[in-house]
């Protein structure tokens, strides 16, 4: 796909006008048809320009620039990589100090980085296959051997999960196999969906937050994404607090 299609297609996506796009980068509406067009060739300068204006995510910040002939400007390190070192250090801090509730990152499709001891209460009963760094904490939730017989509102939790996967169309039509018909969502809206879950210490009613790395400019630490879970109402704080009584206070693990 050449530069000009590359640029149009994430103009469009996000609803801006060419007017608005060149506003946005500092530049003309007449430069900016010129560019779409082909009839003018953009720096490389100018090429970041369009992408922050755009607000791409950097690895799709990196496919404009090599559309448009240019390197990469930004690093796509590997999560054990050194450089990375005190982002690790950070999130076992994190995932620490979250106990004793439930929380873990994952990766851009949503793989398993790492967790903290308290997650075990979450994925308890799930099959082991589905389970440990690198498994699809989506796919966990939805399967018929993970999460999904646990789950009390399903249908909405399952609703949830499958609007997050956006690009993931194959991931995302795998999932939607496994669930039941999910219907309108019309008076199933309130301040936040709650994971409403069995376990062995009885219902937890959870909500979520995900956090993201905002001033990362390394594509890897980009995408990584921290779920926490929070209590919805006293007895569940209550009983994860007993959990994690239970369980001890653990590192957390797969960093």
């Amino acid at each position: 796909m050449d530069f000009c299609q590359v640029l149009r297609e994430r103009r469009t996506g996000r609803r801006l006008s060419q007017l608005e796009l060149a506003l946005r980068a500092g530049t003309t509406q007449r430069h900016v048809s010129f560019v779409e067009s082909g009839r003018s060739a953009p720096g490389r300068a100018m090429v970041v320009r369009l992408a922050e204006a755009l607000e791409l995510p950097l690895r799709e910040r990196n496919e404009l620039l090599s559309a448009a002939g240019f390197a990469p400007v930004y690093a796509e390190s590997s999560l054990d990589d050194p450089v990375l070192a005190p982002v690790r250090a950070a999130i076992g801090h994190i995932l620490r100090g979250h106990l004793p509730y439930p929380a873990l990152v994952v990766d851009r499709v949503g793989d398993l980085v790492a967790a903290n001891s308290a997650f075990g209460v979450i994925t308890e009963g799930a099959a082991a296959e589905l389970l440990g760094p690198g498994a699809n904490v989506y796919r966990l939730a939805l399967h018929p051997d993970g999460l999904a017989p646990r789950i009390l509102n399903l249908a909405e939790w399952a609703r949830h999960i499958l609007a997050r996967l956006g690009q993931l169309g194959e991931l995302r039509a795998e999932l939607a196999g496994y669930v039941p018909e999910l219907g309108s969502a019309e008076g199933q809206l309130g301040f936040a969906v709650p994971l409403r879950l069995r376990s062995s210490y009885g219902e937890l009613r959870l909500m979520t937050t995900v956090t993201t790395f905002a001033t990362a400019v390394d594509v890897t630490l980009a995408e990584l994404k921290l779920e926490a879970f929070l209590p919805a109402d006293a007895a569940t704080a209550e009983a994860l607090a007993a959990a994690a009584s239970a369980v001890g206070d653990q590192a957390p693990g797969n960093m």
